[in-house]
């Protein structure tokens, strides 16, 4: 598992940057640019935290995985909700608290990993 949280924390970084690039180059309403721009910052964090938890896994175990399961989870939906309202205006409801849940979860779980690691 580790190679696949590598590998996914890879290309959530490379479309949080190419997001990035779009928002400051190809969205010209700055409200919509702010929107866009706090759906790039977490999924930054997450890219992160994805490659922190692929490091973790072989002493994490089961949380590790699981940990980085919701991170995928979460970052999906949150961050897809967040950049459909910045960049259509049209809002997915429950979507991204949904998704900001499912991060916190993670965040919890990665702990929970160190605290019972081998």
């Amino acid at each position: 598992m580790q190679r696949l949280w590598i590998a996914i924390a890879s290309l959530t970084g490379f479309s949080a940057v190419a997001m990035a690039a779009f928002a400051a180059h190809g969205i010209a309403d700055p409200a919509a640019q702010r929107i866009v721009a706090s759906g790039v910052q977490m999924q930054g964090w997450h890219a992160l935290a994805l490659l922190g938890t692929a490091l973790w896994v072989p002493r994490g175990g089961r949380l590790a995985n699981a940990a980085g399961l919701a991170f995928v989870l979460g970052t999906l939906l949150f961050c897809g909700a967040v950049y459909t309202h910045g960049l259509t205006g049209l809002s997915l409801g429950s979507i991204a608290p949904t998704g900001g849940t499912i991060l916190m979860l993670g965040w919890l779980l990665l702990g929970a990993s160190a605290w019972r690691a081998r």
